[in-house]
């Protein structure tokens, strides 16, 4: 089973293409779901797994992995209320998301399928908010629906929820007047950004993938009037995303004459050298692992107090 990752490095190749490969699984039924191959760490057997008291009970134990140890979410139970079937002949995929590891339970491991950005659709707008859904996608004519992982961890508490920025955080003055553009195909993480921002006093716009926020903030720039253009302090994108990713987003807003002034901070779960290293190749200014209310407040502080002094 670890020969499916092994080639990872090559991988690196289909970021900035608007390109990503998703490690495809099954859980109790046929319904095939996907989660990008960055994010995996290895795929193995399940191991002895301990339950923990007073956990979530979509926390199928605790297992001890390399030298770790780390959460198992059962994610047929996280999901959709009903739990893995077979633990015994089920795999564990272990995963990086916000800067922790963790193991998901899952029936089988399929492969790797190789797509572009843009065959992913956003969920439909009557699931995007229920639902445990970032985008769908076909793969050999099978529906293969892409999980919001963040959306899963929040609830099973293994990361936190809005998070508080520290009140010893000193917020400039004419906050409100500023603006700032979220582009985000996770609900939670809208959530979570906007909560932080709202803290600050900062006004924001939401975009769920960086196809609309380009629209819109072309848009903007042909019209500023009556929009907020003029007062945007920055732009914060999410990476992996339905339609256009993040170092997609960025790389148009460089070739953009109108555009290429905005600050772009590249917010993602996917962690890791490679990732700073595409910061700079595409353009962006900065980035942050999420998530973190305080470093992510703190960022958004040092934009506002250069704003103000220029």
């Amino acid at each position: 089973m670890s020969a499916i990752l092994d080639t990872v490095d090559q991988r690196t190749n289909l970021a900035g293409h608007n390109r990503l490969e998703l490690l495809l699984f099954n859980l109790n039924g046929p319904q095939s779901f996907g989660i990008n191959v960055f994010k995996v760490c290895e795929v193995i057997r399940t191991p002895r797994l301990v339950r923990m008291p007073h956990a979530n009970p979509a926390v199928a134990g605790v297992a001890h992995i390399r030298g770790n140890t780390i959460a198992v979410i059962d994610l047929c139970l996280a999901t959709t209320g009903r739990p893995l079937e077979d633990h015994a002949t089920a795999s564990v995929i272990v995963t990086e998301y916000n800067r922790t590891t963790q193991g998901f339970l899952v029936r089988a491991v399929d492969r790797i399928a190789n797509l572009n950005w843009q065959e992913i659709m956003a969920p439909p707008p009557i699931a995007s908010g229920a639902a445990y859904l970032t985008g769908v996608t076909r793969v050999d004519d099978r529906m293969v629906q892409i999980l919001d992982v963040e959306k899963v961890m929040a609830e099973v508490h293994v990361v936190d929820g809005i998070g508080l920025v520290h009140d010893g955080l000193d917020k400039p003055e004419g906050a409100d007047r500023r603006h700032v553009l979220v582009v985000d195909d996770s609900v939670v993480a809208r959530k979570q950004i906007k909560g932080t921002l709202d803290q600050l006093g900062v006004p924001a716009t939401l975009a769920k993938n960086g196809e609309e926020a380009l629209e819109l903030l072309q848009s903007w720039a042909r019209h500023p009037e009556g929009t907020p253009f003029h007062d945007l302090l920055m732009v914060i994108s999410d990476i992996e995303m339905p339609r256009m990713d993040g170092y997609t987003l960025t790389a148009e807003i460089r070739k953009d004459d109108g555009l290429k002034h905005l600050h772009v901070l590249l917010h993602t779960s996917l962690s890791g050298i490679f990732n700073k290293d595409m910061t700079t190749r595409v353009g962006a200014d900065d980035f942050l692992a999420k998530f973190s209310a305080d470093e992510l407040g703190q960022k958004v502080v040092e934009m506002l107090k250069a704003a103000s002094a220029a």
